[in-house]
Parts: structure tokens; C-alpha cells; sequence
């Protein structure tokens, strides 16, 4: 089976491990800040928070720019359910945009048009979040004057993008957001096995954000109530989670992030092939913005339904039945049971119920050779005939 995506361990990243194992560190130590400040140095961002999964990085984003009962949160229906869900963890409300039909991410002119409406109902978000499917970003800038003009703030959800640029700046930068999400699960483009980060420029939200992913409690005595009563002193000063990653983590990501440019260029190579061997199939292939240069943790074709005698189903079973791990990002959230009991139809955002349809994920990741991808397009030729 070739997956639609894998990660890419080398006996660089295994020594680095085995060197923290034998270390006197396994959490808490050096190796933490080594990796944050080389996400940070490379992005350009002043603070990055390296956590345990980028769902926690989301859940702290959302708590330090003061989300709670009584606000809102905006997002793209096409996402992972954890770009939704750090609202509710904060007692806060979600709703949705609908996307663009090229690039798939959050629509800056539904956007707009639905803030307006909002404004005139007295419900603007407190929060929007972009997300950049398949690591291609939003429109940062616009979404950002939207931002200055109705008063909400912004986390780019950047799960997919790390090592993309927008308008020619590496995506983490956090020019036009208060705070960026990374991930680096197994499949994404670096890995630290499971584990997140989140980045800001803003010295107050990287200090609120330390201190909510370990627990609340903090050492500085510059932050505590009352003088401390010795060396061993803390205080939790706010109520917090554990959320921290690890020294194995860590030492992975280093490593990780010393072929992070290699990767995303393997990547675009592997996607300017798949757009010419894809050009004589009745399949549309990703559109990419003049403004991105995509991190493509994701290579997302949409079947021309109206050309094919199969089904979308029928389609993604062939190529699994070929030993082509296919996948579907995403089903919309606002589609998923827990958020329809909220009132929400399928109907509501037209444009990503179509993509939902049409939809599938074929293989796309850095160690991936053009054998493997001449099996994928042979496998695709098979599943679309009649």
C-alpha cells in the first residue's frame, strides 16, 4: 500500500533520540528551546511555544486571546475537527465560512460579507481562524484588514504549512495573525512523532501561553502573588494543562528541521509531475494563488463527476482496492453529528459540501519516488474508466 502520506526517519533523527535518551533530561531540558528557536529563527516569528499536539497549541492560542462563554469563533468547515473544537473547549460558540472553490481555504470575500451581516446583528466573532489547506495559505492580507476593520483577532492554523511561504515570506511569521499553529504529526512534513507549536510575535501571549501549557504554574517571581518562601518556590497563578513536549520530541524536531527546505522542494517536484500526468484525466488538480508558494502536505485532486460512469465512492474504493492509501481531507466539520446537534445543515456552506463530494487525497510525501507515482496514476486511470 502506498499512503497518502509518511514520514521520513533517518539515522540522524534516531541518534538525536538515543542521545536524549541517554541524556539526564527526557523532559524539560535543553532540547526544547534548541527546537522552538530554530522554528522561530527560520519563520522569523519573535516566541515559539512547542506543545503536544498542535490541538493543544489551539486550545492555549484560543484561552490567551481571552476566548470564552459568550464569543465566537470563526472557521472553514473544510479542516480538521480540532480548528472548531478549541472553542467549545473554551465554553465558546463556533460558526463557519464557507471556502473558496480554488484553493479550498476559508473564502476572504464570504468573510467579508458574512462580518458585515454580523455587525449588523451584534455577533462578530472574537476569533477567525484561516486555515491553510494542504499547506497552500489563505489571504492573510485581506482577511487581516477585515480584522483591523471589525475588531477580531486571528490564529492562521498553519497545521498543514510549515516550510510555505505567502508573498514571499515563510508562513509563521505571523505578519498578518496574533498567533500560528504548526503540527508535526507522523504525516505532516516534519515530525516530532506527535507534538505542535504555536508562534506569536506578541510577548504578552507567549508569556500567557508558557504558562497555560504547564499547568499555570510559573517560577519568575516577577509573577507571583507574594514573595517566595525559598529556591523551591512556585505558584500556579492560573489554571493551565499539561501540554508540554517532550526532550524525544524535541530532539526529533531539530533534526526534522534541518531537511524542512528539502522536503517541501522534493514535494513541489512531486507536484509539478502529478500535474502533468493528470493532465489527460477527467480529475481537476490544485489551484495555487500567485501570492503561495505552498508548504503541499497534501496533494488533493477533485473528480470531474459529470465526465465519470463511477461514483466518488466507487472511485476511492478502486484505488484502495489497487493498494493506493487514498484519504478524503476533510468531511466538513458542521457535516459531523456533534455539530449538527447545534443546528447546522449540510447545505449551509454550498461550496465545501461540493468539494466534499468530489474530493480524494492521493499520496504525496517527500521520500516518495516517480515509480510510486506512476503506480498512483496507473491506479487512477483504472478507477476512473467506465
Amino acid at each position: 500500500m502506498i499512503p497518502y502520506g509518511r514520514q521520513d526517519i533517518t539515522q540522524t533523527d534516531i541518534d538525536a533520540v538515543v542521545g536524549v535518551l541517554q541524556s539526564d533530561f527526557l523532559t524539560q531540558g535543553p532540547m526544547v528551546p534548541r527546537f522552538e528557536q530554530s522554528v522561530a529563527q527560520h519563520v522569523g516569528a519573535s516566541h515559539a511555544l512547542a506543545v503536544n499536539s498542535a490541538t493543544s497549541a489551539l486550545h492555549i492560542a484560543c484561552l490567551a486571546l481571552g476566548l470564552g462563554p459568550g464569543d465566537q469563533l470563526w472557521t472553514t468547515p473544510i479542516t480538521f475537527v480540532a480548528s472548531a473544537n478549541c472553542a467549545l473547549y473554551c465554553g465558546a460558540e463556533v460558526d463557519f465560512v464557507d471556502i473558496d472553490p480554488r484553493t479550498y481555504n476559508l473564502c476572504a470575500q464570504a468573510l467579508a460579507q458574512k462580518l458585515e451581516q454580523a455587525e449588523l446583528a451584534g455577533k462578530l466573532p472574537k476569533i477567525v481562524v484561516p486555515v491553510h489547506l494542504c499547506g497552500q495559505p489563505c489571504d492573510m492580507q485581506a482577511i487581516h484588514a477585515l480584522s483591523q476593520r471589525y475588531g477580531f483577532k486571528i490564529i492562521e492554523d498553519a497545521s498543514h504549512a510549515i516550510g510555505g511561504k505567502y508573498q514571499g515570506e515563510f508562513i509563521g511569521n505571523s505578519r498578518y495573525s496574533d498567533i500560528t499553529v504548526f503540527s508535526f504529526h507522523p504525516v505532516k512534513i516534519i515530525t516530532t512523532a506527535e507534538g505542535g507549536m504555536a508562534l506569536t510575535n506578541d510577548d504578552e501571549l507567549a508569556s500567557k501561553m508558557a504558562l497555560l501549557r504547564s499547568h499555570g504554574i510559573t517560577r519568575d517571581p516577577a509573577q507571583m502573588t507574594h514573595e517566595a518562601d525559598g529556591p523551591w518556590y512556585y505558584q500556579q497563578i492560573d489554571l493551565g494543562f499539561n501540554y508540554r513536549m517532550t526532550e524525544l520530541q524535541a530532539a526529533l524536531g531539530v533534526t526534522q528541521m534541518e531537511r524542512l527546505d528539502q522536503y517541501v522542494a522534493r514535494r513541489h517536484e512531486l507536484a509539478r509531475r502529478y500535474d502533468d500526468l493528470l493532465t489527460d484525466l477527467p480529475v481537476t488538480t490544485p489551484w495555487q494563488h500567485a501570492d503561495s508558494y505552498s508548504g503541499l502536505h497534501l496533494y488533493v485532486i477533485r473528480l470531474q463527476l459529470d465526465q465519470i460512469q463511477k461514483t466518488h465512492r466507487q472511485v476511492f474504493e478502486s484505488l484502495r482496492e489497487q493498494g493506493i492509501g487514498v484519504n478524503l481531507h476533510y468531511i466538513p466539520v458542521h457535516m459531523q453529528p456533534h455539530y449538527e446537534r447545534m443546528g447546522f445543515e449540510p447545505a449551509d456552506f454550498p461550496q465545501a459540501q461540493v468539494y466534499y463530494k468530489e474530493a480524494i487525497s492521493i499520496p504525496m510525501f517527500q521520500t516518495m519516488t516517480d515509480e510510486q507515482q506512476d503506480e498512483v496514476i496507473a491506479a487512477l486511470r483504472v478507477a476512473v474508466q467506465p
